[in-house]
């Protein structure tokens, strides 16, 4: 009795050693893999934030061009109202 539960003991042993050995030997080369997704979104994010920023910068220039011509429009009025007089 004591070696059948030995051999049912060292089976368990050999059998929880054999699978931990194989469990992580095939992740591994798909984590790899899945490293370079993640450094193409972390580019993506970085080329997405650049964007965001360049409209910014494009929709306060068009901003002040617009404030700009409204000055402009607006001195314009006010001397042509002040030569009717």
């Amino acid at each position: 009795m004591n070696k059948l539960l030995a051999a049912l003991i060292a089976g368990l042993f050999a059998v929880g050693a054999f699978a931990q050995a194989a469990a992580p030997a095939a992740p591994a080369a798909p984590a790899a893999v899945a490293a370079k997704p993640a450094a193409d979104a972390k580019a993506d994010a970085k080329k997405a934030k650049e964007e965001k920023a360049a409209a910014a910068k494009a929709a306060k220039a068009e901003k002040a061009a617009a404030a700009k011509k409204a000055k402009e429009e607006k001195a314009a009025a006010a001397k042509a109202e002040s030569a009717k007089k």
